[in-house]
């Protein structure tokens, strides 16, 4: 089961909506990790926007609920901009609201991501067989090694690009990591530490999704470990 909301629109079309929040991250006095800004609302929207183009929805709005104040708000946005022109995607409209008649202690923000996707194309129940492939993508990080290891993150644009790929299913892997994530993928299947084997730590918080589970047929493996290169890492079913 994919994190999105999915409403019915027509006959033909549904509505899915992905969001994501950050608290405690930003230039406040109490955060826990200090950042900029336009980092921290980059990394929220990524989450929101990997998750919704997972679900095969086309993106067509933003939303930004702000706490950090109104003198947050430029940065914010220039993060989220960031982010759309990094999937070529600078035209989507980007609205929201910020609370300035209280000052948190903290910084906090939510960003949602509205997509359409066709009926026929979105799938919510997918199968584990004999010929079923899983790798991960990039590595799981959470905190200051999402900015000190940014280069093991996997790229926005990667994503984008196997999530268009055929035959080839996406899920980004959040807070709870790679195996709790896994388990919320196929519809037949349940996997334990014992049944499964990879590089990566599998139970390790994958923080603002810096990898995402790759799903292919065992033929599409070349395809894709050639597109995602040293982010790809081969998930062993035993």
């Amino acid at each position: 089961m994919r994190d999105v909301l999915v409403i019915p629109f027509s006959p033909e079309e549904s509505i899915v909506i992905a969001s994501d929040n950050s608290g405690g991250i930003g230039l406040k006095k109490d955060d826990v990790v200090a950042v900029p800004y336009e980092i921290v609302s980059y990394y929220a929207f990524r989450v929101a926007m990997m998750e919704c183009i997972a679900a095969s929805a086309i993106p067509f709005s933003i939303t930004l609920q702000n706490f950090c104040g109104d003198e947050a708000w430029a940065a914010l946005t220039a993060g989220i901009e960031k982010g759309l022109i990094e999937l070529g995607m600078a035209h989507i409209p980007l609205t929201g609201s910020t609370e300035s008649n209280f000052t948190l202690k903290q910084s906090a923000v939510g960003i949602s991501v509205m997509g359409r996707v066709k009926n026929n194309q979105y799938d919510d129940e997918l199968l584990c067989t004999d010929q079923t492939e899983i790798a991960i993508i990039g590595q799981p990080l959470v905190g200051n090694e999402v900015i000190e290891q940014e280069e093991a993150v996997a790229p926005l644009s990667l994503c984008k690009r196997i999530c268009e790929m055929p035959e080839v299913n996406v899920l980004p892997v959040g807070s709870k990591g790679i195996l709790a994530e896994l388990n919320m993928l196929f519809s037949n299947r349940t996997f334990t530490e014992a049944s499964i084997s990879c590089e990566l730590d599998l139970l390790r918080s994958s923080g603002p999704a810096t990898c995402f589970i790759a799903v292919f047929p065992s033929y599409r493996r070349g395809e894709i470990e050639k597109a995602a290169g040293g982010y790809f890492h081969k998930l062993f079913v035993k």
